[in-house]
């Protein structure tokens, strides 16, 4: 049973041409996800792990459909990444990101909290600072190994490190 992702969700990397960027996304893709873009500013044109990547997040919503988006870039530039990926569309939105100063992430909450309230679409945040999530056998959207979880009927929520 999926909650926030599943095998139809097209996901798009934001850092993808960074370390723990591609790093993260092979293994994402190795585990069956939909990956479909990466996102680095002023790298468009370039392909990694065989998706194209995209100046913006809207290139790669307009051209590949994108629908979540998984953001490992330097946490100076996490919420921007953020409010970039909900300003296109993306309906969920997974930042591993650590280290994001607080003030940042109060912006960019008052502004999806904004967007939720005056729309029929609704933004999920998850993170910063997270494993990120994962429908067991479908879509993995984070730093997570994927062989430790298993379809069934249950669902686990918790705080980093637990």
């Amino acid at each position: 049973m999926s909650i926030l992702i599943s095998k139809s969700t097209r996901v798009v990397c934001q850092g993808i041409t960074g370390k723990a960027g591609e790093f993260h996304s092979r293994n994402c893709q190795e585990y069956g996800t939909h990956l479909v873009a990466g996102v680095t500013p002023g790298k468009g044109g370039q392909e990694v792990l065989g998706v194209p990547v995209y100046d913006t997040v809207s290139e790669a919503v307009e051209q590949q459909g994108a629908n979540a988006s998984m953001i490992f870039v330097p946490a100076a530039f996490t919420a921007d990444a953020i409010l970039e990926a909900v300003d296109a569309g993306v309906e969920v939105v997974v930042a591993i990101t650590e280290g994001v100063p607080v003030l940042d992430m109060v912006r960019a909450y008052e502004e999806i909290r904004q967007v939720n309230a005056r729309s029929d679409r609704q933004v999920h945040l998850i993170g910063p600072n997270c494993p990120g999530v994962i429908t067991p056998g479908e879509c993995k959207m984070g730093i997570m190994p994927g062989y430790i979880h298993e379809p069934g009927t249950v669902g686990v929520m918790s705080r980093s490190g637990t």
